[in-house]
């Protein structure tokens, strides 16, 4: 049973996205009010604005803005892989954090730290960035193939040997974590502590381009999966007989998902459960359809952590609460509902 029509939540949160970015613009140490947001735009588009509009400015448009849109790729990035590894899974509790594919692109990013890519990253140096984005890829690569490898049979996908190979390789990451922290110089450290966190002070530019390149990839391929992901949802033989590559879908959304959760953790850090929660969240509202979850999930996904991001500006103000550590506040009651809920109805 679905609470709204599809095209009525999207319109909701489309309408909703834009109001939500200005309070992301607005929230911080310094604040701001809708006047010194006008006379910070005036002055940005060269009319005529107060000398003190100058500060507004440098903080809105060159601080503020490029964090506000990272924000909102990565949630859009993390809950559209959620929504992805959920239908490909056919379970609700598939999430890149979970099951450790977060994990992995996170020991891969501090690996690539640790290699050279932190002292390229010194000054916002693109090739640093990208070295680290293709060695958060590897990792998370590396974690989604052995959990699928571990989890499916032909029988199906087994939640617990997921959960398990999940904690498994969070183990192994964390490990592999500590160890790069041991041999890590003290920049070095602090990056790689930031990574962990899930953190989106170190927004730019670079970050955001990025980010946005990532996005788009997804949202061009994934809703011409829609309809494979609705078969995969009667399972993987009733998929074949509906005329679905299913290898070649499952190796696309895998291949996908490792190098969108890589680009998130490479840019943002660790930013667990948003990919379980916005895609349960928005099935619960309009029912399991991917052509209208995905795109749904995309836009419930950037809210939410353009949320989280403000309020972690003000929370324990003047210094900045990791975002990440909100997401998985607000993220583990509500797996752990999941949980039961799953134990309840016989799923586990």
């Amino acid at each position: 049973m679905r609470l709204l029509r599809p095209r009525t939540l999207l319109l909701l949160l489309g309408l909703a996205l834009f109001p939500v970015c200005l309070m992301g613009l607005m929230l911080g140490p310094v604040t701001t009010d809708f006047a010194g947001l006008f006379a910070a735009l005036a002055r940005v588009l060269g009319l005529d604005a107060p000398e003190s509009a100058a500060q507004q400015a440098l903080i809105l448009f060159s601080i503020r803005l490029p964090r506000v849109l990272l924000a909102g790729l990565v949630g859009v990035c993390l809950a559209v892989c959620g929504t992805a590894m959920q239908g490909l899974f056919r379970n609700p509790l598939a999430d890149p954090s979970l099951i450790g594919v977060s994990s992995g692109a996170s020991a891969g990013a501090s690996l690539a730290i640790v290699l050279g890519g932190g002292a390229l990253l010194h000054g916002s140096q693109f090739a640093g960035l990208s070295l680290v984005a293709a060695g958060a890829f590897a990792g998370g690569f590396g974690a989604v193939i052995l959990v699928y490898r571990l989890a499916t049979t032909s029988a199906g996908t087994s939640v617990v040997t997921m959960l398990l190979a999940g904690i498994a390789i969070s183990a192994l990451a964390g490990a592999l974590n500590s160890l790069l922290s041991f041999f890590a110089d003290d920049e070095m450290l602090r990056r790689i502590s930031l990574w962990q966190m899930g953190s989106l002070d170190a927004a730019d530019w670079a970050r955001v381009w990025l980010a946005l390149a990532v996005v788009a990839a997804l949202l061009v391929v994934l809703p011409r999966d829609s309809a494979a992901l609705n078969a995969f949802l009667l399972g993987e033989s009733e998929a074949r007989h509906l005329g679905i590559d299913v290898q070649r879908v499952k190796r696309r959304l895998i291949l996908l998902t490792a190098l969108a959760v890589g680009i998130s953790v490479a840019v943002a850090g660790t930013i667990a459960f948003v990919g379980l929660i916005i895609p349960h969240l928005v099935r619960l509202a309009i029912g399991p359809d991917h052509r209208y979850l995905v795109p749904g999930s995309a836009l419930a996904g950037a809210i939410l952590l353009i949320v989280a991001d403000g309020f972690s500006r003000i929370l324990v103000a003047p210094a900045e609460l990791p975002a990440g550590i909100l997401t998985a506040m607000l993220g583990t009651p509500f797996f752990f509902f999941l949980l039961l809920q799953k134990r309840r109805f016989g799923g586990i």
